[in-house]
Formats: C-alpha cells, structure tokens, sequence
C-alpha cells in the first residue's frame, strides 16, 4: 500500500500498458470474427442516401465493397433526398449499375426522391415507393443572384479584370448577356439530356417515354407507378422482401448499415486520454 502511493505514475503506466493490449487484442479479434468490413455474415448491404447530395465518396466506397463481398447477396438503397450536385449524383448512378450486374440492388424511396435522388434510384434493379412518396422533377437548373442594383446604392464600384470574355460568366455583380445565357442555357438542356438518357438505360425505357415526363414535374409514389419510374408500391419492409427474393436469400435477412469508421489509432488515443483524464481525476499524486 505504501509502495504505491509512492509510485502513483508507475502504478498509472502498468494499468495503461494492460489497457492498451486489452484493447488491441479485442480490436484484432472482432477484426477476424465480424470480417475485414465488419459485415459478419449479414448477406444485405444497406445504403442511405438522405438529404441534399453533396458528395458521393463514402457512399461509393461501400458500393464497391458490397460489390466485392460475397456475403453480400442483395444491396438496399434507402434514398430520402430531394437531389443536389450533379456529379455525385451520376458516379453513384454509374457504380450502381456495375454492382446490379453482379447482384439486385433495390431502390426504397422515402418522403423525397426526386432530382438526384430519382436520378440514383434509376439505377437499381427494382424500385419500391409508398404511394405518397414524392419522386420525379426530372430536370436540371442553375441559379445566380444579381447585386447590382444593391451595390450601387450602397455606393460599391466593383472591378473585375478577366483574361478573356467569359471568364467571370454568371457573376452577381453585372447584369447578364444574351450571349452568355444562350451558353448557360445550352449547358444546362446538355445535362438535362444526359439525365434523360441515364433514367432511360436505367429503367429500360424509351428516350423519348422519358422525355414526355422529363419537365421537371413532381409525382407521387402511385403516378410513379403507372408512369414506369416505380415497380412497386410499398414501405421498406417490402423492398427488404424483394431483395430478399431476388437475391434468393434461404435464412433470415440480416441487413448492414455501413458506418463510418474513425482510425483505430484515433480511437486508441482517446481512449487512452480518456482513461488518464479519470486516473488524474482518482489519483493524488505525492512529490
């Protein structure tokens, strides 16, 4: 007892150090059990897509690893997003389309899918919706805002210096000019016919079926339905049941919510802090 009021810090840095190896040993071994993805034998892979799409990287990440992974049998995309950038919203559409060739992927639709989230949705095997659900505004859009008026009574001269004609194209502070929203209009039909095209590859449509709905209107799950752009009107449990059945899954589905990971080492370190903190905390130190 004595002795370890007199070495409070040795004491501190054994528990630490069997700490530390507890942690490591049971970091390895759930490694090897639950698999090098932590997957452990569920056979479908969940993905949801939520909110407005601003990025697409985690998301085809896990796509790619569903792809891979032969425990895998079927992968559920849970998509409850009103759309967002354009970019991110066809590399998932692309990677969608290279895993339904291997194995079904299911589109459940929540509230909102529309725009971009549609746009993804079209990739899948099969699509499910609930009969409110709102889906569709097929188009594309782009907005700029002109502060030219409220500069000017505020009594701000901007000056923009441009190597060539259209370099500042869309800024807020000048009004802009034919030429120019001729070249943005032409920007924005160029990826309103690539979304056109992509739904019609994805859901086996005619281009031209596409294009007569294509205007950017919004349609409940049940207009969806008859319109082609859904296979069946349902709840999430039911796109569960089509995976399942297209995936020809025997046992009882399991479903995996990839999350994502913080580096083990991060962890470790603030564990370890963690622990230090309480230690401090519990111990009186002797000089």
């Amino acid at each position: 007892m004595e002795q370890q009021k007199r070495h409070p810090i040795l004491s501190f840095l054994f528990k630490l150090s069997i700490f530390a190896f507890i942690f490591l040993l049971g970091f390895g071994l759930a490694k090897r059990y639950f698999g090098e993805e932590g997957i452990g034998g569920k056979n479908i892979g969940v993905i949801e897509i939520k909110g407005i799409i601003k990025t697409a990287q985690f998301n085809l990440e896990q796509l790619v690893k569903f792809r891979k992974n032969s425990q895998i049998k079927a992968v559920l995309l849970r998509i409850d997003s009103p759309g967002g950038a354009v970019v991110p919203s066809q590399e998932l559409y692309m990677e969608i389309l290279k895993l339904r060739q291997q194995k079904p992927v299911v589109a459940s639709l929540g509230n909102v899918a529309a725009s971009g989230g549609y746009y993804i949705a079209s990739a899948a095997s099969k699509i499910v919706a609930a009969p409110g659900t709102l889906t569709g505004s097929i188009g594309v859009k782009i907005e700029f805002a002109n502060i030219e008026q409220l500069l000017k009574k505020l009594g701000i001269q901007p000056t923009v210096i441009k190597s060539v004609p259209y370099k500042d194209i869309g800024s807020p502070i000048r009004e802009m000019t034919k030429e120019e929203r001729i070249m943005l209009e032409k920007l924005v039909k160029n990826i309103h016919s690539q979304f056109v095209k992509d739904i019609a590859k994805g859901r086996n449509l005619p281009v031209e079926r596409v294009e007569s709905i294509a205007n950017g209107s919004i349609f409940t799950g049940q207009e969806a339905k008859k319109l082609g752009l859904v296979d069946q009107l349902g709840n999430f449990e039911d796109a569960i049941r089509l995976a399942v059945k297209l995936g020809k899954i025997k046992e009882e589905p399991r479903l995996f919510y990839p999350k994502k990971k913080t580096p083990w080492m991060k962890l470790l370190t603030e564990s370890l802090f963690e622990t230090l903190s309480e230690y401090i905390q519990q111990t009186k130190i002797i000089y």
